[in-house]
């Protein structure tokens, strides 16, 4: 029989072409794009780069692919800090860099390295999503699978269950390309089960019913708040409010479209916004910024009752790093005086992400806090039964952080099993039921409230019980056990050098 050998990568140029191109299927996968079943392709040409490869180059290939994947998808970071766009791309592009070392690329046993991608794939992913100032999980893989079957893994293993998972796609098609056809149909498998167990895992019950009106003020994309009359932001969404038609149990105005200097309570924003929960009769969820200062401010949901009453508040936690505070001010300052960062920062709050009312308990991830798994399972863990998203990308241009947005929307719906309300100045805003899918969304730009009857929700998912430490913890011992392998064969071998391409495959029978 002739010997079953798949094709080797082409020359230096080749490699980097590859590299390329395995970058560009990543950032297609992801939002606006959302061609997910690239990320597939993505990861089996990352594993094609690492096959029989140096050390070094298995750190330059996939820092090259790395660079291709997230230049693309985190354009909108230009917008934020134009000089911390370029470094923000190397630098994570060198997270995916070092996961390439961690796969153990020369062994010539490719099930070896096979054991290992998923895992260091993931341990990239959960790292760039920590790392540095709080992590910035955007252009995830995860966010590609939101709309596609292998998202309702987020309800067992969270969010990076599913990025997991990808790589274990990827590692399937890797394998059919070398046809090992049980590796390729095992790993397939595997992808396809998890998917189905998250789609039938436990997902929590409805315990009630409420109306809810999400309001979108609408105006301009691509204006900034020193740009704009905060009262004008103000009316617009006072304006909008007039077509909520009652009765309504909640309505939700988005991230900081009230911003004042001092208590909210004291000016004449806070007495209109008491008024206009009054004649609605209703639970009004508001988005406010109260200036505390020359150095902070506070960004803060606040809710008013039918009666008008000004009640409890959550203030947001984890904040938008050069958007919302300036880590290492004072060096950075000096080093980019003049790239528009904000002058004061916000205070980052301290309580749990829920707010008690009259129609239920809320849980509240404001906009940035989306992103992360671990706020709105900390909403879920103190009994949540909704989950809020009031956000602001008013400012950004094009719609990547927006469409984005949404597909975190959609993995937080799943992880917790709850409905999710995404309200947005100037879009995208957006009701999520707990199977992810989108009931409801506005256009950019326009004036809009979308109302509907969403359900309040009780008991746990498994995600919400176990949190994303398993897989994490999994994924390093794949790792482990790849390169204990390796060890081992070694030692076997008589610490002789295996080479670039290592020995002879053995032939089929």
């Amino acid at each position: 029989m002739p010997t079953l050998r798949p094709p080797r990568l082409p020359s230096t140029a080749g490699t980097a072409l590859l590299a390329v191109v395995g970058g560009l299927c990543l950032a297609a996968s992801v939002p606006p794009w959302g061609w997910w079943p690239l990320a597939f392709v993505g990861v089996a040409v990352w594993d094609r780069l690492l096959a029989g490869s140096t050390p070094r180059a298995r750190f330059l290939r996939s820092w090259l692919l790395g660079v291709c994947w997230l230049g693309p998808a985190m354009l909108w970071m230009v917008d934020l800090t134009a000089p911390g766009y370029p470094i923000a791309v190397a630098v994570f592009g060198a997270y995916v860099g070092v996961a390439g070392l961690a796969v153990p690329g020369r062994d010539h046993r490719s099930w070896v390295r096979w054991l290992a991608v998923p895992g260091a794939f993931t341990l990239a992913e959960a790292a760039r999503w920590t790392f540095p100032f709080g992590g910035v999980p955007l252009a995830t893989t995860a966010m590609s699978q939101a709309a596609a079957p292998l998202g309702q893994i987020a309800r067992v293993l969270c969010a990076i269950g599913v990025v997991f998972f990808v790589g274990v796609g990827g590692v399937a098609l890797s394998a059919a390309w070398e046809r090992r056809w049980a590796w390729a149909g095992g790993a397939a498998t595997a992808v396809v089960l998890a998917a189905v167990v998250g789609t039938v895992a436990p997902a929590g019950h409805d315990v009630g019913r409420i109306e809810v009106a999400l309001v979108q003020g609408g105006g301009e994309q691509g204006t900034r708040a020193d740009e704009t009359n905060p009262r004008e932001v103000f009316e617009r969404h006072l304006e909008a409010s007039r077509r909520v038609v009652p009765p309504v149990d909640l309505v939700l105005w988005p991230e900081n479209v009230v911003d004042v200097e001092g208590p909210v309570s004291s000016r004449r924003e806070g007495r209109e916004l008491s008024e206009l929960a009054r004649s609605l009769e209703t639970v009004l969820v508001a988005g406010v910024t109260e200036g505390e200062g020359p150095d902070s401010f506070v960004n803060a949901s606040v809710v008013y009752l039918p009666d008008g009453t000004e009640t409890v508040r959550y203030e947001k936690v984890r904040r938008v790093p050069f958007g919302e505070y300036v880590p290492l001010r004072g060096l950075i300052e000096g080093l980019a005086r003049d790239a528009g960062l904000p002058e004061r920062d916000a205070r980052a709050g301290a309580g749990p992400a829920v707010l008690d009312t009259p129609v239920g308990r809320l849980g509240v991830s404001i906009s940035w806090e989306i992103f992360f798994t671990n706020r709105g399972r900390e909403a879920s863990l103190h009994g949540s039964q909704i989950l809020l998203n009031p956000t602001n990308g008013s400012s950004y241009w094009l719609t990547q952080v927006q469409t984005q947005q949404v597909a975190s929307s959609r993995l937080r719906a799943i992880e917790s099993g709850r409905w999710v309300l995404q309200a947005a100045p100037t879009g995208f805003s957006a009701v999520v039921d707990p199977d992810g899918r989108v009931r409801a969304r506005t256009a950019i730009s326009e004036t809009a409230v979308i109302q509907d009857v969403v359900a309040l929700r009780e008991g746990d998912t498994i995600a919400t019980v176990i949190g994303p430490l398993p897989v994490i913890v999994l994924s390093g011992l794949t790792v482990a056990v790849a390169w204990l392998l390796v060890w081992r064969r070694s030692r076997a071998d008589g610490f002789r050098p295996v080479g670039p391409a290592g020995p002879e495959e053995p032939r089929a029978a």
